[in-house]
C-alpha cells in the first residue's frame, strides 16, 4: 500500500478562492438589485461570459461539433436549470432579502441534492443525510423566521427567502443532471454551449420585460458578474477538483456563508444577528453530517484501488 500522496498548500487554496468569488458575487447581486432588473443583469452576466470565452472556444467547436448536436437537449436543460432559474430566481431573490440570508440558504444544495438525487437517480440516502436534512432544514426555518417561529407562522415567511430556495433547488437539479448525464464534452465547450443558450432563452425574458440600460451604477458589478463567478470560479473549481478531488472540494462550499456574511458586513453594512450564528450553525452542521457518508465512501474507494 502507497502512502497517500501529500498535497501542496496552493492545490487547497484554488477553491478557496473560487468561494471567496462566489461569495462576492452574492453580495454584488444583492448591491446591483436597486439599480438593475434581474432579466438584464442575467443576460448582461452571460453575454460578457460568452464574449470572452469566444476566441478561445469557437476554433473547437467544430471538431466536437457531433458530439455537441447529440447532447444539445441534455445541455438545454443544464442551461435552463443552472443558468436561467437558478440565477435568474436569485437575482429576484435579492430584491427582497439580504446578501446574508442568501448566502446562509445557498448552503442548502448540499441538501437538496441529496433529495433530487433520491428522486431522480434513485439514490437511497445514508441515515447520516437523512439525520442531517433534518438537521439543516431547523437550521433553515430558524434563520428564516429570524429566530421566532410564531412571528413565521403568524405572518408568513419572507418573499426574498422562498424565492432564494426556489433557486437552490434548481441549482441541485443541475447538479444531479450533470452526474447523471456525464457529457462527453470538454468542460469548456460544455459551458460555451450552456451560456449560448442562456442567452437564447433570455431572449424571450427580454421581449416581455426589456432591457435594462447600463450606466456607471450598475456597469461595474455586471462585468464582475460576467468575468469572476461565470469564468474564473468555474475554472478554479475544475482545477481544484482535478487535484483535491470533488470531497475535499465541496467542504469548502460551507464556508460560503461565512464569506458572504464577512462581505455583507464591510460593504453593504448588513448586520449579522444572533438567529444568523445559531441557524448558521445548524445548518453547517447539518451538512457537514450529510456529506459525512460521502466522504467517509470516497476514502474507501482510494484505499480499494491501492
Amino acid at each position: 500500500m502507497e502512502k497517500e500522496k501529500i498535497l501542496p498548500l496552493w492545490a487547497f487554496i484554488l477553491p478557496l478562492v473560487a468561494i471567496i468569488i462566489w461569495s462576492f458575487n452574492i453580495v454584488v447581486t444583492r448591491y446591483v438589485s436597486g439599480y438593475i432588473s434581474p432579466v438584464s443583469i442575467s443576460f448582461y452576466r452571460w453575454f460578457i461570459a460568452f464574449i470572452v470565452l469566444t476566441p478561445f472556444v469557437l476554433p473547437k467547436l467544430w471538431i466536437n461539433r457531433k458530439s455537441i448536436f447529440k447532447n444539445l437537449p441534455k445541455l438545454a436543460i443544464l442551461s435552463a436549470f443552472g443558468m436561467v432559474m437558478y440565477q435568474g430566481v436569485a437575482y429576484t431573490a435579492a430584491h427582497y432579502t439580504t446578501a446574508t440570508n442568501m448566502g446562509i440558504i445557498n448552503a442548502f444544495i448540499p441538501i437538496f441534492t441529496i433529495v433530487v438525487s433520491f428522486i431522480i437517480l434513485k439514490e437511497r440516502p445514508s441515515i447520516y443525510a437523512i439525520v442531517g436534512s433534518i438537521i439543516s432544514l431547523i437550521g433553515l426555518v430558524y434563520v428564516v423566521s429570524q429566530g421566532n417561529l410564531k412571528d413565521l407562522l403568524s405572518a408568513g415567511a419572507h418573499l426574498g427567502d422562498i424565492l432564494m430556495l426556489f433557486a437552490v433547488f434548481f441549482y441541485a437539479f443541475y447538479g444531479v443532471f450533470l452526474k447523471k448525464w456525464q457529457i462527453k464534452l470538454p468542460i469548456l465547450i460544455s459551458l460555451y454551449v450552456q451560456i449560448f443558450l442562456a442567452l437564447i432563452y433570455h431572449l424571450l425574458f427580454i421581449f416581455y420585460f426589456g432591457l435594462d440600460e447600463l450606466n456607471h451604477q450598475n456597469i461595474w458589478s455586471i462585468v464582475y458578474a460576467g468575468l469572476f463567478p461565470s469564468i474564473f470560479a468555474p475554472l478554479l473549481w475544475m482545477l481544484a477538483v482535478q487535484y483535491i478531488g470533488p470531497s475535499r472540494s465541496s467542504i469548502f462550499m460551507n464556508f460560503i456563508p461565512i464569506f458572504t456574511a464577512i462581505i455583507a458586513w464591510v460593504w453593504l453594512s448588513e448586520k449579522w444577528t444572533a438567529y444568523h450564528t445559531i441557524g448558521g450553525v445548524i445548518i453547517l452542521l447539518g451538512v457537514a453530517l450529510a456529506q459525512r457518508q460521502k466522504i467517509r465512501r470516497s476514502i474507501n474507494e482510494r484505499t480499494v484501488k491501492k
